[in-house]
């Protein structure tokens, strides 16, 4: 094994370490935050009176019934 060799593998695990490490804290802080209390209101939030629950509102152009 080369010096060029020890570097690229060196870089790929140091790489493969902080992101997995980034994935760990980003992921017990969603959990020690909430974010993954209460899914069924959460999902919720996104419609208002304009767009309602369970009603199509987007259209295409070519669309003449909704869904095809």
């Amino acid at each position: 094994m080369t010096i060029d060799d020890f570097i690229v593998y060196a870089v790929l695990i140091g790489s493969v370490a902080f992101f997995g490490g980034a994935a760990v804290l980003a992921l017990a802080w969603a959990v020690r935050d909430g974010q993954f209390q209460n899914f069924e209101r959460s999902s919720r939030t996104i419609f208002d009176p304009h767009e309602p629950v369970g009603q199509l509102t987007d259209r295409f152009p070519d669309m003449k019934g909704g869904r095809e």
